[in-house]
């Protein structure tokens, strides 16, 4: 059992084959994500990383469990800040819901430290980006506060 876990439910006005896309593919993560964008080839045991708009890895792991479009496991490790890099692997789990004419998503990151920085940062980052996957997908616009990378980061 994890000893830091954040889970998030939300439901988005889509179907699941265009949510998995925009949860994967560059066109869409830039959109929504702080300009980042994901690169993998997309398999179990493939590498993953985030980049950012700069192009360095601002987060790193592998692909531990895919089921297209329905559930993605990942291994996540933070690559930008050292204090944070120092705890290792987290893994996060997306897991796609038919639900009518929305697809219930529910993003679980956990891991196995107490008190985990990473997952006490990404906690506070996941509502947002989310929600502006939500926005995205329903209105065609993002929410502006996720368009750009940070300054300073």
């Amino acid at each position: 059992m994890a000893e830091s876990r954040f889970t998030y439910v939300i439901y988005i006005r889509t179907t699941p084959e265009t949510l998995w896309r925009a949860l994967i593919e560059p066109e869409f993560t830039r959109r929504y994500w702080c300009e980042t964008y994901q690169e993998s080839e997309w398999k179990p045991g493939a590498a993953w990383r985030v980049m950012t708009p700069d192009g360095r890895i601002g987060d790193s792991g592998e692909i531990v469990e895919m089921d297209p479009p329905w559930r993605l496991v990942l291994t996540w490790r933070n690559e930008l800040f050292p204090e944070v890099r120092a705890e290792g692997y987290s893994c996060l789990t997306y897991e796609l819901e038919s639900q009518g004419e929305a697809v219930k998503l529910t993003l679980v990151h956990e891991m196995e430290i107490q008190d985990s920085k990473l997952i006490e940062s990404t906690s506070g980052g996941w509502p947002a980006i989310l929600s502006s996957l939500k926005s995205l997908l329903e209105t065609g616009e993002s929410l502006e506060a996720t368009r750009c990378w940070p300054k300073g980061i």
